[in-house]
């Protein structure tokens, strides 16, 4: 048996059922290897109930994190600010050889340390939405305590997910503005180059297979054409937003470098 397929015999318990649980839990179905039990605690019950829904294999535990605790992967998926007062009350029920892994930005594993105590078996990942579709980017960093060879493992178990290369820990940031939220600057773009691409007389499976093919080609040749960035966007003759490429820019750097200090304070 494989790494990747010992994740069936796991139990995981996420607290939290927001976003990140939904696509993470995704990855897992989509690939046919969801764990044998699935527990998710929320103070919300209609965030449970919509993710039931989607999931109904899961187990929900309205306002109970002590249930999610106890298996062998715990997910914290939680805002940064209430990841401390958790932890602390869950650090009686987490078993000695589970794995706590933690969606959260900015609050590092050793703070995550000082709040479990003696437990020391943390992962943080930061979660990509094409997770759901076992296309994620997902950078993990590990505490000093796991062996290569449980490295290895846990980056095969989480490799179901998509790439998971082990980064340091203080670059985790930086690919949460990078890659987890990178698809929302696309992606409204992209639809509506579909809904054009439909109004100018394509079908939509026409309009979608180009939109594909077009934005997997565009990285390739970003990458790996030998091209300089100049010589890769004058590829094309004519550019119809170049009146607002300078706009677009600078709205990228107004919105994400006060965004990457806050996450890094």
């Amino acid at each position: 048996m494989t790494f990747s397929e010992k994740v069936k015999d796991k139990t995981f318990g996420f607290i939290g059922g927001g976003r990140a649980t939904r696509i993470v839990l995704g990855g897992f179905r989509n690939a046919g290897k969801m764990p044998r039990e699935v527990i998710v605690s929320d103070t919300d019950g209609a965030v449970l109930n919509k993710l039931k829904n989607s999931y109904p294999e899961i187990v929900p535990a309205l306002n109970n994190n002590d249930l999610p605790a106890s298996k062998d992967f715990v997910f914290i998926a939680l805002h940064p600010n209430a990841v401390g007062g958790v932890l602390k009350k869950i650090k009686s029920k987490l078993k000695p050889d589970a794995v706590l892994i933690s969606f959260a930005p900015k609050y590092t594993i050793g703070k995550m340390a000082e709040s479990l105590g003696s437990f020391q078996r943390i992962v943080r990942i930061v979660p990509n939405a094409p997770t759901i579709v076992n296309a994620g980017y997902t950078p993990l960093a590990f505490s000093h305590v796991f062996s290569q060879t449980e490295k290895d493992e846990l980056t095969s178990i989480f490799g179901i997910l998509g790439e998971c290369p082990e980064v340091e820990e203080e670059k985790l940031e930086a690919f949460a503005i990078l890659t987890a939220m990178g698809p929302t600057y696309l992606w409204f773009q992209l639809f509506a180059l579909q809904e054009l691409g439909e109004s100018f007389g394509l079908s939509r499976q026409e309009a979608e297979s180009g939109i594909l093919k077009m934005v997997t080609g565009t990285v390739k040749t970003m990458y790996h054409s030998g091209l300089s960035p100049g010589e890769v966007m004058d590829l094309v003759l004519i550019k119809p937003l170049e009146a607002q490429e300078e706009s677009i820019k600078n709205a990228y750097e107004n919105a994400l470098k006060p965004l990457f200090k806050k996450l890094k304070e």
